[in-house]
């Protein structure tokens, strides 16, 4: 009977530490999750003036298309749709062609939201080159995946 109690009280801390372990493990996966890679984009500042490709993919959304975007003064100045889809938005909804800090700053509304999916990928520079969003992962159609590419800087 002596061993029981030393049995119960080994078990308990037993639970106690895999709890605690567990706790630990799934708090460290909730920050990287979403963290993307490195370099972040607090080390890129967006420049005033800038042009940028954008392939937006994936859910069910008016931005969807591949867009060739001018950005001066911070605001898209032109936005030239590179297939249909883009034309379309292009010529329809010209206001919802995005800098790319509206994309950083869409990032950054997930990751405050907690979505379960909301990463990003950064060139050497620290602007980024690849936006992965999922709001609600069991849902159909709230995904968003933008691919930047040709970005060059105006002062350049």
């Amino acid at each position: 009977m002596t061993h029981a109690p030393v049995r119960a009280r080994a078990l308990a801390a037993a639970v106690l530490g895999a709890a605690l372990l567990s706790t630990t493990v799934a708090c460290g996966n909730e920050d990287g999750a979403n963290a993307g890679t490195t370099p972040s984009s607090a080390a890129w500042k967006e420049p005033a003036a800038y042009t940028y490709t954008l392939e937006s993919t994936e859910g069910e959304r008016s931005l969807i298309g591949k867009f060739r975007i001018t950005v001066k003064n911070g605001e898209v100045t032109k936005a030239v749709g590179l297939d249909d889809s883009a034309r379309r938005l292009v010529e329809q909804s010209p206001d919802q062609v995005p800098t790319i800090g509206a994309l950083l700053a869409e990032l950054d509304q997930a990751r405050e939201e907690n979505a379960d999916k909301a990463e990003a990928d950064y060139a050497a520079d620290g602007h980024p080159e690849r936006i992965t969003l999922d709001w609600l992962e069991d849902a159909i159609d709230d995904e968003a995946l933008y691919v930047l590419t040709e970005y060059e800087p105006a002062d350049k």
